[in-house]
């Protein structure tokens, strides 16, 4: 595998790929440590560690968009809130496409299509840019709008009127300059361009949380007080591995349908015979983690909210503190959504009529399966039966961090690198772009990073 990483340094478009994208990271961390106009860094410095060893708590669509900016958010960077609104709005359209027949039409027309829905894409993605903007400017005039405790002072410079819009201008224009960064990734880089920034957002908070675990195993105890002895964060680093080997299963998982193509001579080449369509055990990817921590995230606050009344009841504390993040209604809900979405994700996009048709047209068929309405029947069960084991694991592995912060006081930061979303996404992308290298290398003559076999990227290939 060494030799394999010194032969991309030895292709010149392949090191010239590697250096553009090394330089647009850079650029992309840089603008993720840059305050924002009219922040004040040391009064948010100090709200933020009062607000750390009050709660060690982190959770919601809020602290999703952290993980993905890389921890911007937390400090007010100019990429508060990176990459997020691109993949939100991204989300949306692909839910969009199957219902909307204008939108469906278009992904039909090929290149053109895909480009014109790429551009409402981003229509859509200002959009989200200044609805979480304006979120996050007025909760950083008045942090307790979103359930933090108020500031011992201001954390802002001047007047409100003209630093909200100030605000939700320099991060909106922030966010679709890293999108644009992600694009020329893509195109002039390695690929995997708006994965590959989030994925290096998560990863810039890997060492933090490392120095965290080293220095629990030194002082003997967890922030919270749990004893934590050197042989526990030797048992963690074991997990790790575990839990990492079996997230690649989980990437790289897919049962093969036999496809049977009928022979036929195009030109010179004789084309048809044996295949086979891959059925990805986790279809969905990380979709559904997203989507039930974005419902989640209401709950709470709204409990909350009803709890503040003065003739309030007392279930309603009663349900805000069962469906905090380490709440046992909060993880059996969380789990619950997503097994939903899975199906849900995978009833949207998998259209096993369309692929019937599209085999038929083709004169392909499944060994044993009529052609028509029992192919598409049979794709369907079949789809149906992968993705309930894919959907448990997802549940398994979402839902682990969430296991050693309630139970081990494990803190969340350095939990969160033991599944769920940032595990999934991590390993996601970084399959897929050495997928890209080994595809560069092979074409050269080159031997890839494994000397059997081939890596395959998320979509199978």
């Amino acid at each position: 595998m060494l030799t394999a990483f010194l032969n991309t340094l030895k292709v010149k478009e392949l090191r010239n790929r590697l250096l553009f994208t090394a330089l647009i990271i850079v650029l992309v961390r840089f603008a993720s440590n840059i305050p924002c106009p009219g922040v004040d860094p040391a009064a948010l410095e100090k709200f933020i560690s009062e607000v750390s060893a009050g709660s060690s708590s982190s959770g919601g669509f809020m602290a999703l968009i952290d993980l993905f900016s890389g921890g911007a958010l937390a400090h007010f960077a100019l990429g508060a809130l990176g990459i997020m609104p691109y993949i939100t709005a991204s989300i949306i359209v692909q839910l969009l496409v199957p219902v909307v027949p204008t939108l469906e039409k278009m992904q039909r027309e090929g290149e053109t299509g895909r480009q014109k829905i790429t551009q409402y894409t981003r229509y859509l993605t200002i959009l989200v840019c200044l609805i979480q903007g304006i979120m996050v400017a007025i909760a950083m005039v008045n942090p307790s709008k979103l359930g933090l405790p108020a500031p011992s002072e201001q954390l802002f410079i001047g007047s409100r009127s003209v630093f909200i819009p100030i605000t939700v201008l320099v991060i909106t224009c922030t966010t679709m300059v890293f999108t644009w960064l992600g694009e020329q990734i893509t195109e002039r880089g390695i690929g995997n361009g708006v994965s590959l920034i989030i994925t290096i957002n998560i990863v810039s908070r890997l060492p933090h949380s490392v120095i965290e675990l080293i220095d629990m195993a030194m002082k003997g105890q967890t922030p919270d007080g749990t004893t934590f002895r050197p042989v526990q964060l030797l048992l963690l680093l074991v997990v790790f591995c575990v839990v990492t080997a079996a997230t690649i299963l989980l990437s790289q998982g897919y049962r093969r349908v036999p496809i049977q193509m009928i022979r036929k001579t195009v030109g010179k080449q004789m084309m048809g015979g044996s295949t086979y369509m891959p059925l990805k055990v986790n279809f969905a990817n990380v979709m559904p983690i997203i989507f039930a921590g974005a419902i989640l995230m209401l709950p709470e606050y709204l409990f909350q909210y009803m709890a503040a009344k003065p003739d309030a009841s007392s279930i309603w504390m009663t349900l805000a503190m069962t469906f905090r993040q380490d709440g046992v209604g909060y993880m059996v809900v969380y789990g619950l959504l997503i097994l939903a979405f899975s199906f849900f994700w995978v009833a949207n996009q998998f259209n096993p009529i369309q692929i019937a048709d599209n085999l038929k047209k083709e004169g392909a068929y499944i060994p044993g399966i009529s052609p028509g309405q029992p192919t598409a029947d049979f794709l369907d069960s079949a789809m149906t039966r992968v993705t309930a084991g894919g959907a448990v694991f997802l549940m398994a592995l979402a839902l682990f961090p969430m296991f050693l912060y309630s139970n081990f006081k494990i803190p969340f930061m350095v939990a969160q690198f033991f599944g769920g979303t940032s595990l999934l996404i991590m390993v996601g992308v970084v399959l897929d772009t050495m997928s890209q290298l080994e595809s560069h290398l092979t074409m050269r003559h080159y031997e890839g990073f494994l000397k059997s076999g081939r890596l395959r990227s998320r979509g199978g290939n």
